[in-house]
């Protein structure tokens, strides 16, 4: 049995990322410490405590474990998830109308999170044996059909923003894996055509909701007088963002946090609670913190000895960057309102335990490369 070499394990990565999580804790602290019901029947602090500690584990585990097995067992991973999002569809649908999470008792499990890390594995180990065709069109028409296989279920839940993070992740993939920039853009610019025939349908059969529309035309044709809604809470963001200045109001002393104008702060708007309260300056520096864990994943990717564990590093850097870019550009109104979390940051236990076991993926990469360097 071939010994770990543990020496090899990237402490800086861990560490930023701990960071990361243990200041998200304590923005959630403070964004929940005047609703009673986050804090005595929705005790979200203590929820995402447990999720952390339990993250954490499961990153030494997956780090562990060789990550060229999930190469072996993608396909099965493929359906198994499919089949685990039906299910949600097909129950949710039945008993609620629609649904995202699994509910066991009082943890609840939303499987399209972790379907982002099987999508991941998915592609990266597809495009690791087919390096030599990525060229072909009918090659990636292909694996853009094995992306929408999971896609799908994703947009009935319904749940947009995350499919959209998908096709993101497969595009950003295909580009790594050596695609030629011109190429990969003549093949996205079919994605647009391809909405265009396709959004109707989806809003005659309600499959884009109201709230999902409503939320691109407040986007575009804002009015920062409302009193409720998605224009709401982004005007109480902005404000929010401009008052913490260059130091903020100090942690749970702003005013637009404890007094509860701002809407989801624990959640989608935390980035505005973190501008709120730490001002330009913290905000700045946790972003940094946040650009030095995309910059390990990336290392480690040009540090891996194959395709594959290289196409996994990228995956994951893919995805903490383009949830912290919609976020922050939501958080800005230079994005419509969405559902992403700020990654490590926002509350959300199957969010954060997705994240952790995608950085666990990278250290089990890392892991098993020749030399560390920092």
């Amino acid at each position: 049995m071939r010994t770990i070499p543990w020496r090899n394990f990237d402490f800086w990565l861990l560490g930023a990322v701990a960071v990361l999580t243990i200041f998200g804790i304590t923005m959630i602290r403070s964004a929940v410490a005047q609703n009673i019901e986050l804090t005595e029947t929705y005790p979200a602090v203590q929820r995402q405590i447990i999720f952390t500690l339990l993250g954490f584990v499961v990153v030494i585990i997956s780090a562990s474990v060789d990550y060229h097995l999930w190469s072996a067992i993608s396909r099965p991973m493929y359906f198994i998830t499919i089949g685990v999002l039906a299910f949600l569809f097909i129950v949710g649908a039945a008993f609620f109308g629609s649904a995202r999470w699994f509910e066991t008792g009082t943890i609840f499990i939303q499987p399209s999170e972790f379907a982002k890390i099987v999508i991941i594995l998915v592609l990266a180990s597809s495009f690791s044996r087919n390096i030599d065709r990525i060229g072909d069109v009918r090659w990636i028409a292909r694996s853009f059909i094995i992306t929408m296989g999971i896609v799908v279920w994703v947009i009935l839940q319904p749940n947009l923003s995350t499919a959209i993070v998908m096709i993101v992740i497969w595009a950003g993939l295909l580009w790594a894996a050596g695609l030629k920039m011109k190429h990969l853009l003549i093949f996205m610019g079919t994605i647009p055509v391809i909405l265009l025939i396709t959004v109707p349908v989806m809003i005659k059969f309600d499959i884009i909701k109201e709230y999902q529309l409503g939320r691109v035309t407040s986007f575009l044709f804002p009015n920062p007088d409302a009193r409720w809604g998605d224009d709401y809470n982004v005007t109480q963001a902005l404000i929010s963002i401009g008052s913490g200045g260059l130091f903020g109001q100090g942690y749970g002393q702003g005013s637009q946090v404890q007094l509860r104008f701002l809407k989801i702060r624990h959640s989608d708007f935390i980035f505005s609670a973190m501008a709120h309260e730490f001002g330009l300056l913290g905000t700045v520096l946790v972003m940094l913190v946040m650009g030095f864990v995309i910059y390990r994943c990336l290392r480690a990717a040009r540090l891996s000895r194959d395709t594959f564990g290289a196409l996994i590093c990228y995956g994951v850097a893919i995805l903490i960057s383009f949830q912290a870019i919609v976020n922050i550009g939501v958080n800005l109104r230079l994005l419509p309102a969405t559902g992403l979390p700020l990654p490590f940051i926002s509350y959300g236990g199957s969010s954060l335990l997705s994240l952790l076991i995608g950085v666990g993926l990278v250290e089990s990469v890392i892991l098993r490369h020749k030399s560390l360097e920092f």
